[in-house]
């Protein structure tokens, strides 16, 4: 980015979303390095000493023809599942999660097979999770930049660089922020030119800026704004009342339709 504030701001990020990006195997070093994603691994794994032990302690061997229908046809589900999220979902995030979700289903289905017990301590240890370990975000910027309130206003109001700024207010404690975190950063890799420029700020991080900007932190988040210098000329979601009923999903698609991407990089090309 030609602002050295912006620049500055996301380098942190940046570094750690390279480091990741460099290892070379980004999804193992994710697996282990991040608690969310281990922790369910060691749930999963768990499964198997459970397994092994209520099959030893199976003496008429009934117990292990019930079990390995039940898994057959938790395989089987999970495989449709995991095909159809692949086909529809645009954004890694929310696959994981979803992905997750559906295992953490089956499983519990397939230890009621077992004991009661065993499911209760599995849904229970799923909880804690939950409770103490958050999805990680998306951790590469593209040519967007991590900006603080301040930064943006100034970036708005004295000699701005572009035109036109396309910001994304998120919470990092936001499920819907995190699996949608990844969208921004993918569009400014194809969009991000000296007539416009992308930015994420952390509402999470500036509370205060919420109500400055006219977003709700309890719902509708993230919210994307396209500024033409200082002017605010289109957000998503729009402020009115069909808005708080229902929300679309925020996909590439959604937002460059939304803001008329692909007309204002043809514009831009033109001049």
């Amino acid at each position: 980015m030609e602002v050295a504030t912006a620049t500055e701001a996301s380098a942190p990020a940046a570094s750690g979303g390279a480091a990741r990006q460099n290892h070379p195997f980004p999804w193992l070093d994710a697996a282990i390095s991040e608690p969310y994603y281990f922790l369910h691994l060691l749930a999963f794994f768990s499964y198997f000493a459970a397994r092994s032990a209520a099959l030893s302690a199976d003496d008429g061997g009934e117990l292990h023809d019930r079990l390995l229908r039940r898994e057959i046809q938790a395989v089987l589900v999970f495989l449709v599942l995991f095909v159809v999220k692949i086909v529809k979902e645009e954004t890694w995030e929310t696959f994981l999660a979803d992905s997750l979700l559906y295992a953490k289903g089956l499983l519990l289905a397939v230890t009621l097979i077992i004991d009661y017990w065993l499911t209760l301590g599995y849904f229970l240890g799923f909880v804690v999770i939950y409770a103490v370990a958050q999805q990680p975000p998306y951790d590469g910027l593209g040519h967007s930049s991590h900006l603080t309130p301040l930064q943006l206003e100034s970036l708005l109001t004295e000699e701005p660089t572009s035109r036109f700024w396309l910001v994304e207010f998120r919470t990092s404690f936001s499920a819907t922020c995190i699996q949608a975190s990844s969208v921004l950063p993918e569009l400014s890799n194809i969009y991000s030119n000296k007539n416009i420029s992308f930015g994420i700020i952390d509402l999470g991080h500036f509370p205060n800026a919420a109500a400055k900007f006219g977003i709700s932190m309890w719902d509708h988040l993230p919210t994307y704004i396209l500024f033409d210098k200082a002017t605010e000329v289109a957000r998503f979601p729009e402020v009115t009342s069909e808005s708080k009923v229902f929300v679309p999903k925020v996909t590439k698609k959604l937002l460059c339709q939304h803001f008329d991407l692909d007309r204002r990089l043809i514009e831009y090309l033109s001049t």
